[in-house]
Parts: C-alpha cells; structure tokens; sequence
C-alpha cells in the first residue's frame, strides 16, 4: 500500500538520515521513479523532505525535523513501560540494556503520550515469581543464550530431581522460557522435546554441530507441547473432599492444580466440596497439611491412607524425648511421599517433560 511505503521512507529517512533514491527504491521493491513520486507526495503532505542530485545526493529531511511516526497511542505508551520482572531481563544480561532502550523509546514518544508512560514505569510493577518461593541456585545462563542465539547444539550435564548423580545429554536448543520466576531450556533431544530446569543444569559447553531442530517448529510450538505434557499429568485416583469455607481460599491456592471441578459451594453451611485426582493413593496425605480443615469424604482407600498416615504421625510424636518413633514405611506421612507437596518435580517442571 502506498500509505505504507510512504511511512516507510519517512521512518528510514528519519533515523538514517540522507539516503540515496535508488537505495531507497530497492529497499521498498519499487523504481526510482516511484520513490521519486513519493516524495513529492509526502511535500504536498507537508513534510519537510527534498532531493539533492549529483553523485553524492539523495533523499533527506530538513535538519531538526522530528515527527511521531510510531503510530503509538496512549496506552500502547504505556504499556512498553509496564515489563516483566526485572529478574528476568537481570539474568539475560539484559538490565541495562532495558533502561537504554526505554530512554530511546521515551526520547521518541510523542509529547502528550510521556507523562503516562513515565507514570506508568512509577506506579505499576510487574513481579512474576510465586509468594513465599523455595530459593533457587543462581543460574548462568549465558551459554544457554549462546547456542540459542547462535543455532549451535549443546552438551549438558543435567540433575533430574531427586537423582543423586548427573546425567549428560547432548540436545537442540529452541529457546529459553522463564514460568513463575523459573528458567526452562526448551529443546530436542533425539528428535522429541525435552524441557531443562536452568538451574539444574550442573554445566554445558557448546559444540561445533550446528543444531538439528525439527523443520518448521518453532520454540512456542515445543513449548506448547511441554507445557501440556506437564499440565495434563494422568491422575487417576479420584478424591471427593469437603474444606471449611474459611480455608478455601488457601486450599485453593495450594491444591488447585489437582482440582477436576469447581467447588460445589451453595453458599450455606460452614463445608464446601471439592473434587481432585491424584497419581496414587498415597499422594492424599498431603491434605494433611490442613489438618481438620479438610475431610477426605471418598473413597475409602483415602480414608484408611489418612488414617494411617494421622497414626504414624502421632507415634512420632508420643515420645516426649523426641526420638524417632515412626516407622521406616511411613516416612513422609506430612505430604513428602509419591506424588506429596514435596515432590516438585510435576508442579515446577514435570518429570515427564524431561528426558
């Protein structure tokens, strides 16, 4: 379109400066001529542009002229000022190159737009990590950003959590994805996806070996697929539970991922009944952690993992000189058995998007 190539030129000759008519013609795919009859409509326009002939002339507009060419209104403004985190650009190396680029941005808005983007930047914040987070491992990514960056495969030693021991893969990077304050590598290895928790990965260098990425997918469509794979873990052990409605709220914040329906809340009575889906039976005893705020209604193999589970609990605590009273089988009756609050792997990652 016309209007667009018109913007064009006036967004080249506005941050290049002079630029010869043909470099213009080539550039926007058109002749000489029309670039030429461009300028003479972008005059009549109003626009303080003119042409110098001769072996150093070109295209030019007049010194000092500025005008909003972005196209930006008040609230595309300000939204450029309200980012992610500052974590995140921190951890790219990336800070102050961020702070730059919002000076430039700021020095080319239009006058009216910069009191709200400024507000903006002043009065809202952006905080991606999760209240009251477990504290990570530094993470270093800057290899990772180099074989992304530069289409290289790489050669990573990885822990899986709850190995001891690290493992070595060599895979193809698509990119790198930060999820609630955490860093993933997203990449293939032997053809399929795989997703890398940054900060566990204990090294990794750069190979020679371009990388192999499947045709025609890009990070978003692997991430897609991972972050599925995660979410739509199989339960398969169904549990019907009733919460005091005054702990919902937080019940809901802990346990929401294992829900399979909205409560069923008539808005009487002091219970609220929830349904969830756990991977064995096993996994119940973390609704321990809210005591007699939650009761497991069904089934009855929930029941008896619970009462068993209270029991242990209560054998480990009937010695006041604080020994070890449990038994071996029922360490992690608190939730830190298969599938418990303390195996992460599913709710930050998932075991089953890693290799």
């Amino acid at each position: 379109m016309k209007s667009d190539r018109l913007l064009s030129i006036l967004l080249l000759l506005q941050t290049r400066g002079r630029v010869p008519a043909r470099e213009l013609a080539e550039r926007l795919e058109v002749s000489v001529r029309t670039v030429y009859r461009d300028v003479e409509a972008l005059s009549a326009a109003g626009v303080p542009v003119y042409a110098e002939r001769g072996r150093h002339g070109g295209i030019e507009l007049l010194a000092g002229f500025r005008t909003d060419v972005t196209g930006l209104t008040a609230d595309e403004s300000r939204a450029l000022f309200v980012l992610a985190a500052e974590g995140a650009h921190a951890a790219l190396g990336l800070d102050a190159a961020l702070g730059s680029a919002l000076r430039k941005v700021m020095a080319a808005l239009p006058a009216p737009h910069r009191p709200a983007a400024e507000a903006a930047g002043r009065r809202i914040l952006v905080d991606a990590t999760r209240w009251k987070s477990a504290p990570h491992r530094p993470v270093d990514l800057a290899v990772l950003q180099d074989a992304v960056f530069a289409d290289r495969r790489l050669r990573l030693r990885y822990r899986h959590s709850g190995d001891n021991e690290s493992r070595t893969y060599t895979v193809d990077p698509y990119g790198l994805v930060a999820k609630a304050g955490v860093w993933y590598l997203v990449a293939d290895r032997r053809g399929s996806p795989r997703l890398f928790r940054a900060d566990r990965v204990r090294s990794a260098r750069l190979l020679e070996d371009a990388v192999r990425r499947r045709p025609g997918v890009e990070l978003a469509d692997a991430w897609e697929v991972l972050r599925r794979r995660v979410e739509e873990l199989p339960g398969g052990f169904d549990v019907t539970a009733r919460v005091r409605r005054g702990r919902l709220d937080m019940f809901l914040r802990v346990h929401g991922p294992s829900m399979t329906a909205h409560p069923e809340d008539d808005g009487e009575g002091e219970w609220v009944t929830v349904r969830l889906s756990y991977g064995s039976p096993r996994a119940v005893r973390q609704l321990l952690g809210f005591s007699d705020q939650v009761e497991v209604v069904s089934p009855p193999e929930a029941r008896a993992e619970l009462r068993r589970a209270a029991a242990s609990v209560a054998r480990l605590y009937a010695d006041g000189d604080g020994g070890a009273g449990a038994d071996a089988d029922e360490e992690g009756a608190g939730g830190t058995g298969e599938g418990g609050v303390g195996d992460g792997e599913a709710r930050d990652g998932g075991s089953a998007a890693h290799p």
